[in-house]
């Protein structure tokens, strides 16, 4: 793969201020994180961060880090591996069906595709998810990031890009209301949709190597790019450190997420 770098993708015509906290009628408020701050995405584990980090991603299963800014991962559009075959048992409508059973992603083959066809089956998985977020916020966590909101590009056709943006649009109702932040995943061609949503902030991975920072600067006020070693580079990665016009927060890590205690861990950021 050519690795195809475009450094000025990651400026915007954004502003960097931070975000005034929002509040819901029951007052509970949130806010994105502080821009310019080091980060860390511990999604295989959590782990003590390396000196200076103030904002972590951790799984909805692990406790937050506690080091100032805390996100939740959940995955709101496909099951997790491990709750695959549990959870198509006990939901077989809220997966993809095909002729040959539940539709998997051909990227993650123990990941399910959550079937967003219809109002009644968001309103399904929406009260299957919402306890998950609900419990991000009861587990102290400052906000939720919601993955695979791309999955129609994988349902061979049996999803759209407008049945996941109407439950992306649930979610957001559910994150505010429990006191949380959301931030959108991935998916670009949705941030101006997402944004106008109430979405807060985005995650992205790899966007300076696919040129698709500014597609989330244009609309976030923070934006935190996870860059991977089999994709950017450890020689590109102080490149893109350097640019003056660099509106994300960057962080290089191993594509697998390891902990510090396995083989081929990696994590630089850039300086805050």
């Amino acid at each position: 793969m050519v690795v195809v770098l475009a450094l000025t993708g990651c400026a915007s015509s954004a502003t960097d201020t931070q975000a005034a906290p929002q509040a819901t009628p029951e007052h509970r408020t949130w806010s994105p994180p502080p821009s310019g701050t080091r980060f860390d995405y511990q999604l295989s584990g959590p782990y003590t961060p390396p000196g200076g980090v103030t904002v972590v991603a951790r799984d909805r299963t692990a406790q937050p880090a506690g080091l100032g800014y805390d996100i939740c991962y959940v995955n709101g559009f496909q099951t997790q591996p491990q709750d695959s075959a549990a959870f198509a048992a006990a939901h077989p409508d809220l997966v993809v069906q095909t002729a040959d059973g539940p539709l998997a992603d051909p990227g993650w083959p123990d990941e399910l595709l959550f079937d967003t066809s219809t109002a009644a089956k968001r309103a399904e998985l929406s009260e299957v998810v919402g306890p998950w977020i609900r419990g991000c916020a009861e587990s102290g966590f400052d906000a939720v990031e919601i993955d695979n909101l791309d999955s129609w590009t994988r349902s061979q056709e049996h999803l759209t890009a407008a049945d996941n943006t109407a439950l992306a649009e649930e979610y957001v109702r559910v994150a505010h209301e429990a006191g949380l932040a959301i931030a959108q995943k991935n998916t670009p061609e949705l941030s101006a949709r997402l944004r106008a949503a109430g979405y807060d902030f985005a995650v992205a991975e790899s966007c300076a190597v696919y040129e698709e920072c500014d597609a989330y600067t244009d609309h976030y006020p923070v934006v935190l790019d996870i860059e991977y070693t089999d994709g950017l580079g450890v020689d590109r990665f102080d490149e893109v450190c350097r640019h003056p016009d660099r509106r994300t927060s960057v962080v290089l890590r191993d594509h697998d997420l390891l902990t510090p205690d396995d083989d081929g861990y990696a994590y630089q950021a850039c300086p805050a």
